[in-house]
């Protein structure tokens, strides 16, 4: 009898419209885009400049079959346009106005210069261009670029010892200099990917080069699909559009704050979006919900907010909870935030196609959904069946999108989870998305395909969602995770790294496709704990727990059809251990709180590769099993079974082994223990560490060997846009003396009335506290506010 069940079961209408929807729909799709495959693409050779003229901030030159401009944003950040092309849509763009940069045009025989104080470009009589520092050294040398009947081919030369790193999210090296070409066409992976897999979800046309001269960052403002290669020469090969790209030079830290300047700061997220998340395709009634919140309850563990995937819904409808499952959600939703624990619904962009829902008939009679060349709506399969897919390029859909969200807001939900918004299509074979050159699209009402269109659909979801959070509940900050997007998502959302393989290959890989993300210029990733689809042992759990404890998004999510993945489902000693992690996630959310303020002022990730602070070092190029969270903690993960130990090169300086206080010099390589309950850890010598103790600020002090050191604590009221304040510590040592003087500004109230100091590495002898001596027992001290504490530390120290 429960054989039968369960054959009826994996029978039921949906899943054959799915499954007939899916065997259909690329049969359509290849009938439509038949007569696109028969063109084949032709290049042209460029010709030379016959004319070139001077313009605010740079110069444009006359080619035999092209144009080219070049614009100084600043002294080192350039704006390059090729024409012809479809200029881009500004979608990436943040409205920044750039100020006029005043530069130097030389004219030559057969090339010519732009220079600013910081970036000279030499224009080549052929169109190849070469970008040279202050110093005259050649950072970068470019070919001239090729036109093909559609789109443009760009190669630049590569040193031998040069590294590339960005292009969003990839399944790779921190390096991506291999022999593997990259596609720019954002991917529904399909349940589970492993390293190699290309394309994935949010792919971004920006990498950063770095070799003995310096490192650089180019950006191209071109959505189309595309491929990446650098093998021997750095090529981009996009298949439509004009070829416009941003050049900067700089340190790493340098080139983010420029690409951010352009794209957008990433947006201050709410403070309890830093806790720890749980999720699972599989939470589908309110009761089992309620257990899983119990539980972190009874076990004593931290919970910020659970996640609820499609089968919260009705028949996987967008926008919909089902009642019978779900039956009193306004005030379990109320019951869950006064534990401080959020509930995140999940939005697909799919529309189930039916003449009863309506959701579908409006946006059909509203004309916002995609349609073909022949006029017809694009129909494909997704989880609710057969779906239509809203145009997001057309801003009369993104705000009839928008208006969706008021229903679950009103509910009580307090964030959102876009899934399958590549858009992510089921098919059985060929590529999951919609018909690219035959799906036509509003774009701002000039028009255009899929080619184009695909790739910023994820990222016009995450704007249309982002400003209904912003008009519906004002004095609250949005919350976005989104799988898919493009440059200038940082503005809007969140994302993750989809369905990672369970293996440790995918928790090391984990580490680099953060990495990768953060250098793209989004800052906020995580990935599913454990990995998607299948049954991490206790240990592997375990060692991705902890690395992700210190990855801006904290979460574990997996598949449905796989054993539940709680702290406690895996008995001790990991449930134990789980809960110090979780505690210490806890601990240093105002250090992550303070991170995210800066991210916002900078657009710096939060997690960092180790050559982010001294990228002159070549040991620190391929370094991808350990990161900077910030400028003070350097984390390295376990990601080898059985490892009880590692091996780890530490930056320059010196460096506190977290667990221990061991100070240790840097500039070379060690071996550090890795029992299972910790992971190796340390803190920059130098650094004052905020963390909070029963809800109180505790600044651990790791004082400087020499020289000077400091940190500083952000505050606010945790969501909204009111009152902040940014307090600054500033360490100086002298032999066996150290200063810390404490400065202030803004106008929210300090939110402890005193704060503890702990201090690390060092044995006090006295204390002064604004010239008065106090006393100091184990090196703590419990203070009101202060202006400048000095310590005289024993001899030996």
């Amino acid at each position: 009898m429960e054989f039968w069940k369960k054959l009826l079961l994996n029978f039921r209408p949906i899943k054959l419209r799915r499954f007939l929807g899916s065997l259909f729909y690329p049969m359509k799709r290849d009938l439509l885009e038949r007569r696109f495959l028969l063109s084949q693409q032709v290049f042209a050779e460029i010709g030379n400049i016959f004319k070139a003229e001077t313009i605010p901030g740079g110069a444009k030159f006359y080619f035999e079959k092209v144009e080219l401009e070049i614009c100084f944003l600043a002294a080192d950040f350039v704006r390059v346009n090729w024409q012809p092309g479809v200029e881009p849509i500004p979608y990436a763009m943040a409205g920044q106005d750039w100020p006029e940069i005043k530069v130097e045009f030389q004219s030559m025989r057969d090339r010519w210069i732009i220079t600013s104080p910081a970036l000279r470009v030499i224009v080549n009589i052929d169109g190849s261009l070469t970008w040279q520092n202050h110093q005259s050294e050649i950072i970068r040398e470019e070919l001239p670029p090729q036109l093909k009947t559609a789109g443009w081919l760009h190669q630049a030369k590569l040193r031998p010892e040069e590294r590339i790193y960005g292009l969003g999210e990839r399944a790779a090296p921190l390096n991506l200099r291999t022999p593997q070409s990259y596609l720019m066409w954002n991917y529904d992976a399909g349940g589970k990917y492993g390293i190699g897999t290309d394309p994935l979800y949010l792919c971004i046309p920006l990498y950063m080069g770095l070799h003995e001269s310096g490192s650089y960052l180019i950006f191209y403002e071109n959505s189309y699909k595309a491929t990446f290669s650098f093998n021997g020469f750095a090529a981009a090969d996009f298949e439509g559009g004009a070829l416009r790209y941003y050049f900067s030079i700089g340190s790493p830290a340098q080139l983010l704050d420029r690409y951010t300047q352009l794209t957008g700061r990433p947006a201050l997220p709410p403070r309890w979006v830093l806790g720890y998340h749980q999720s699972r395709w599989g939470y589908e009634t309110e009761q089992a919900v309620r257990e899983v919140a119990e539980g972190f309850k009874t076990h004593n563990l931290p919970l910020s907010a659970i996640h609820l995937d499609i089968d919260c819904q009705e028949g996987f409808r967008a926008f919909t909870i089902d009642p019978d499952r779900f039956p009193k959600l306004t005030d379990f939703n109320q019951e869950l935030v006064e534990r401080g624990v959020h509930l995140i619904a999940i939005v697909n962009p799919g529309v189930k196609a039916d003449r009863r829902s309506e959701l579908f008939e409006e946006g059909r009679s509203q004309e916002v959904f995609c349609k073909s060349t022949n006029g017809k709506l694009i129909i494909a399969p997704v989880w609710p069946g057969l779906c239509a897919f809203p145009d997001f390029t057309n801003p009369q859909a993104r705000h009839w999108w928008s208006r969706q969200y008021e229903y679950l807001l009103d509910l009580g939900f307090t964030g959102f989870w876009h899934d399958m918004n590549e858009p992510g299509i089921f098919v059985l074979w060929g590529d999951p998305s919609l018909p690219p050159h035959s799906t036509r699209h509003f774009l701002e009402g000039r028009g255009g395909n899929h080619l184009e269109a695909h790739n910023v659909y994820g990222l016009l979801q995450a704007e249309a969602a982002y400003e209904a959070l912003k008009e519906y509940k004002p004095e609250h900050r949005p919350f976005i995770v989104s799988r898919a997007g493009w440059a200038g998502l940082q503005r809007y959302a969140w994302t993750w790294t989809g369905d990672i393989e369970t293996s440790w290959s995918g928790l090391r890989v984990t580490i680099t496709t953060v990495l990768n993300l953060g250098l793209s210029g989004i800052p906020y990733s995580g990935a599913d704990i454990g990995g998607f689809k299948g049954d991490p042992s206790a240990e592997l759990y375990l060692r991705w727990f902890q690395m992700s404890c210190f990855l801006p998004f904290f979460r574990t999510h997996s598949a449905n059809n796989v054993k539940p993945r709680t702290p406690w489902s895996f008995g001790e000693p990991t449930l134990s251990i789980a809960r110090e992690f979780l505690w210490l996630r806890d601990r240093l959310i105002p250090y992550l709180y303070t991170l995210t303020w800066e991210t916002n002022q900078t657009g710096h990730p939060l997690v960092r590769p180790l050559f982010w602070a001294d990228s002159n070092n070549p040991q620190l190029w391929d370094v991808e099993d350990a990161f900077y969270l910030g400028d003070a903690l350097l984390v390295a993960p376990i990601v080898e079974e059985g490892a009880t130990s590692r091996s780890i090169i530490l930056p320059q300086g010196h460096w506190y082994h977290f667990w221990d206080n061991a100070l240790l010099a840097g500039g070379n390589q060690i071996d550090i223990a890795a029992p299972i309950e910790q992971i190796p850890v340390f803190i920059k010598a130098g650094s004052v560490l905020p963390m909070t103790e029963n809800q109180q600020l505790v600044l651990h002090i790791y004082p400087p060997v020499t020289g000077v050191g400091g940190g500083r604590v952000y505050s606010d009221a945790g969501d909204g846009y009111g009152a902040w304040r940014l307090d600054e510590f500033y360490l100086q040592r002298h032999d066996n003396s150290l200063q810390l003087t404490w400065r202030k500004q803004g106008n929210y109230p300090f939110p402890d009335q005193k704060v503890q100091l702990y201090f690390h590495g060092l044995n006090v002898q006295k204390v002064w506290v604004d010239t008065q001596e106090v006393p100091c027992q184990n090196n703590h001290l419990e203070l009101e506010q202060f202006h400048q504490i000095s310590y005289q530390l024993l001899a030996e120290d």
